[in-house]
């Protein structure tokens, strides 16, 4: 997921070849401890940072939407609070051979304006998810997956009718693998495959996401869309666990300032902060520090590259801006909540697997940056001919920070200009993907847990490999480890990732949010998912 930002291991579920799940209970629920007296009035107001891309489920790519969205719907499975599996929309699942899946809908589960959700439903939305025409972000996920023939659909071979995913009936849903997947219930809890309404999309077009038109599957439902002031949902009363729910209202404000949320906090106008601002970290850790909340997340904070463009299209410029970046001072210094520096794409301990650093993370930063002048020199940059690109970043003190970190350690080890250049979120993405960039701020945040998550997308034609990067040694190494899920296989991907530097790691990230004491139930996931369904406001 894109943060474009913005560790704890979850369990990888590998199934028997005949295997049938049930759950009578969920996890998935507000607990409220014996003793604590709810608050009569139960909302609640997240900043979440920047205006939402979209709402559109197939057409959204980053956390700042899917924070929302997450809320708005549910998946046939979820992960609950310790990143297990368990039911949502689907009560049960089974399979014979780990590829052909079926899963059995809730009975009686209603869309928010109370009518049917059916496998239909699903059906529809998957096939809307990977055609061409949809310009899904997200558009290869399916195939990343191995849906049967969700490839040659977004080649352009077949028609998205003909995906691997059909209704059975209205309460089964049939998914075809072309191979087993031993992650494929954890791809399967990603927002990016909650299902959305047919009816109401086929009959509204994009329109759909519109408070009139909008209508969801999860314990809320939006109620008001402000642009740049708030998105507000309310207490979703036919979804089909609203007895377990507590909060009737959620806001969410789009915040990009860390200094003005940090002032709203203070003044009582946010129950729940988006980030910390890194100048006021240790201050508030020693006057509120039991309001702030850090939690391991499966993320890289890095820079992209633009690898089809000059000069960033030479391999040795790339490699020269990525060891002389000082990462150490970066994590330790500039934000200091607990990050880690980053030397790969794949955080530590991802998947249960322990993978080997470059040669270079053991070497000192004036190694690094000898060899950085070296390189540099090669591709035909010095004092008289210095390289000069724009970095961009979205609109956030702390993304400033460190860019005005990194471009201080590019001119004082290289020689190298880094013009700073401030875009807001949506215009990023954007320019992102149209490659309307030299070096931008970017970050990942793992889908499900395992490696491939992270490696695909430097995947040629992977619609989310906006760093442009392509190689065939790569496309296949990646392949194989997806297929064995061996640790030789994904250090070779690794490997190759590290010797062609498409992007410049800089950091392992956390979940840093400062939330207010009267509000219970507050966890983040290895995503970095905060469920409003889990939380309570406590009497104050």
């Amino acid at each position: 997921m894109l943060n474009k930002i913005i560790n704890r291991e979850i369990e990888i579920l590998v199934y028997s070849m005949t295997m049938i799940f049930f759950s009578i209970t969920s996890s998935y629920a507000a607990v409220i401890p014996p003793g604590i007296q709810l608050n009569e009035k139960q909302e609640v107001i997240r900043n979440n940072g920047a205006e939402p891309a979209s709402l559109d489920v197939d057409k959204a790519e980053d956390n700042v939407s899917l924070n929302i969205i997450n809320d708005f719907f549910e998946g046939l499975v979820g992960t609950d609070k310790n990143n297990k599996i368990e039911p949502r929309l689907a009560e049960s699942w089974e399979t014979k051979d780990n590829k052909t899946w079926v899963f059995h809908l809730r009975k009686g589960i209603k869309w928010s304006d109370g009518t049917p959700i059916t496998a239909h439903d699903v059906v529809f939305s998957w096939r809307r998810l990977i055609e061409p025409a949809t310009i899904s972000p997200y558009g290869s996920y399916l195939a990343d997956a191995f849906v049967v023939n969700a490839q040659a659909i977004l080649n352009g071979q077949k028609k998205a009718e003909e995906l691997g995913v059909k209704a059975l009936d209205d309460a089964t849903v049939e998914v075809k693998l072309e191979k087993p997947v031993g992650y494929f219930l954890q791809m399967l809890a990603f927002p990016i495959l909650y299902p959305i309404n047919e009816k109401v999309v086929t009959k509204y077009g994009d329109k759909w996401v519109k408070p009139e038109y909008f209508v969801s599957s999860g314990p809320f439902k939006l109620s008001e869309w402000h642009v740049n002031e708030k998105v507000v949902g309310v207490r979703n009363h036919y979804y089909w666990d609203d007895e377990n729910t507590v909060i009737n209202k959620v806001t969410y404000l789009p915040i990009s300032s860390n200094k003005s949320e940090l002032n709203r906090y203070l003044a009582g106008g946010v129950d729940m902060t988006f980030t910390i601002p890194l100048e006021d970290f240790a201050s508030l850790k020693r006057t509120i520090g039991g309001q702030i909340h850090i939690t391991p997340l499966l993320s890289t904070y890095y820079y992209d590259f633009n690898n089809k463009k000059y000069p960033f299209n030479d391999a040795r410029v790339r490699q020269a801006l990525n060891l002389s970046l000082d990462r150490d001072i970066i994590a330790n210094r500039v934000v200091a909540q607990g990050q880690i520096p980053a030397y790969t794409i794949l955080p530590p301990g991802i998947g249960g697997f322990k993978f080997k650093l470059p040669e270079y993370a053991s070497w000192t930063q004036e190694q690094r940056n000898k060899k950085a002048r070296e390189l540099l020199a090669e591709a035909g940059f010095n004092k008289n001919n210095p390289l000069k690109f724009n970095l961009v970043y979205n609109t956030s003190e702390q993304h400033k920070k460190i860019a005005i970190a990194a471009a201080s350690m590019w001119k004082k080890n290289l020689g190298v200009i880094a013009k700073l250049q401030a875009e807001e979120w949506k215009v990023m993405l954007d320019n992102e993907h149209q490659g309307k960039f030299d070096v931008v701020r970017g970050g990942w945040i793992g889908d499900y847990n395992n490696p491939v998550s992270f490696l695909n997308i430097f995947s040629t034609n992977q619609s989310n490999n906006t760093s442009f990067y392509s190689n065939k040694e790569f496309d296949n190494s990646v392949e194989k480890a997806g297929e064995t899920n061996n640790q030789a296989d994904f250090q070779r991907s690794v490997d190759i990732l590290i010797k062609d530097a498409p992007i410049a790691p800089v950091y392992y990230a956390v979940t840093a949010v400062l939330v207010k004491p009267y509000i219970g139930g507050y966890y983040a996931n290895i995503s970095g998912f905060t469920a409003t369904k889990d939380l309570f406001v406590i009497k104050h």
